[in-house]
């Protein structure tokens, strides 16, 4: 640190994170603040920062901003082949739905699975959004509801997809398997996840009905899709493709960076079977990729920032200070206190929160032999969850994909989330507490 000063004291770049990514201004722009008031504060030269943004070229948080990118064009691919519309007319429209409830489910799983197969809560609903909107507007569902229903169950395919990259991010984070990361953290959050927001759905429409609905212009601007016989064939091979390359990645333990090639391969067998030349899929792939620059920049960043953190001892300082208390509360109360610092201390990218959350407390994990499954648990929690605690982008983008206004009904889904997810940590720190399960 420069002047000698405390260790202590190289938490101010978080901090300053903390309060600016909380205001809402640009987060891209705060990581590159910070990174650069890490840099002064343990005194690297222009060469020594210059250095360090080559270094984390080659991070981890790099590959997850590339895969973030590799996501978004193979989004584009599937944009132009048809098949992201024909995985959701299928599933919509084929599937007899004749009631709310059916359409209900129906918007939920279709919005479930889209996430996890593009790897964006955003991307995938905006997909879908155009869509849906005419079938459950002709069910009398509201745009509460389904801005609800979209926020809610679309998040769970972040937490279910093979690929997505915050999955990628816990299993290299905590080392554990994919089906470990599912059965410990993905499946049971994500049931929690659909449980509420089903329940939250049917009461927004009971309170919503009446008062608001879809109008003639909706219905007019809504998407009008003609599936092609060539669509259902690329959607034919991107499924297959899909299940043939994750089962490989599970048995021959592919790791994060198999996550590239399986976008790649994916997009140019689906592209080329949708009608696509080679260089028509690559500037496809560019053109959606392009769109995510700026979260491959941030991520490029997150790196030399938390490692300056580092660099400072602050770390080393927070942890020697808060000793005495996680020896008073035990692996149960670690638990639950470093789930509630993730969800409202630390805000910006779920990744890069859960990232900090690792850097913060991982002397903890390892020092109360806490099994990394159920830190897999709290990172999921942690960094995910505070999508739900405040009105974040995420919150208000799916409003606007549903054509809703109302803040409210999102709200009081979101709180339920947070509360629930909550208990489910505390309830599994117990148990494993008592029974070491």
């Amino acid at each position: 640190m420069i002047f000698g000063l405390p260790a202590i004291l190289g938490l101010i770049p978080l901090l300053v994170y903390i309060v600016l990514a909380f205001k809402g201004r640009d987060i891209a722009f705060v990581v590159l603040l910070c990174t650069v008031i890490g840099a002064i504060m343990t005194g690297q030269t222009p060469i020594e920062f210059g250095a360090s943004l080559y270094s984390a070229l080659g991070s981890f948080m790099a590959l997850v901003g590339f895969i973030i990118m590799m996501g978004a064009g193979l989004g584009e691919v599937l944009r132009q082949t048809q098949v992201a519309d024909t995985i959701v007319t299928t599933i919509v429209t084929k599937s007899g739905v004749k009631s709310r409830n059916s359409v209900t489910v129906a918007v939920m799983f279709t919005s479930c699975l889209l996430v996890a197969l593009l790897g964006t809560l955003a991307g995938a609903n905006a997909i879908i959004a155009p869509i849906i909107i005419p079938i459950v507007a002709s069910m009398g569902i509201t745009p509460s509801t389904l801005s609800v229903l979209l926020h809610g169950a679309g998040a769970t395919g972040l937490y279910l997809g093979p690929f997505t990259p915050p999955v990628v991010t816990y299993m290299e984070l905590t080392g554990v398997s994919y089906g470990e990361f599912l059965i410990n953290a993905g499946i049971p959050i994500s049931i929690v996840l659909w449980i509420i927001t089903y329940i939250n759905a049917k009461k927004t429409q009971k309170e919503t009905e009446g008062i608001e609905s879809y109008t003639a212009e909706d219905m007019a601007d809504t998407k009008q899709v003609n599936i092609t016989q060539q669509a259902k064939n690329a959607t034919l091979v991107f499924l297959i493709a899909m299940l043939v390359m994750i089962v490989y990645g599970i048995l021959f333990k592919g790791g994060a960076a198999f996550v590239l090639t399986v976008m790649l391969v994916v997009s140019f067998v689906t592209g080329l079977v949708g009608g696509m030349n080679p260089g028509e899929i690559v500037s496809a792939i560019i053109t959606g990729g392009s769109r995510m620059y700026k979260m491959f920049f941030m991520f490029v960043l997150y790196d030399p920032f938390m490692g300056y953190i580092t660099a400072s001892g602050a770390f080393t300082a927070i942890a020697e200070l808060m000793n005495p208390i996680m020896s008073q509360v035990g692996s149960v109360g670690f638990m639950i206190l470093s789930t509630l610092i993730g969800i409202f201390g630390v805000s910006g990218a779920a990744v890069a929160q859960a990232k900090v959350m690792n850097d913060m407390f991982a002397a903890f994990v390892s020092d109360m032999n806490i099994p990394m499954g159920l830190w897999a648990l709290v990172l999921l929690v942690g960094s995910q969850i505070t999508s739900f605690a405040y009105p974040t982008g995420d919150m208000v983008g799916q409003m606007g994909l549903a054509r809703s206004s109302s803040l409210k009904p999102m709200l009081k889904n979101g709180m339920m989330i947070a509360v629930f997810t909550i208990l489910y940590v505390v309830v599994r720190g117990f148990i494993y507490s008592s029974s070491g399960i």
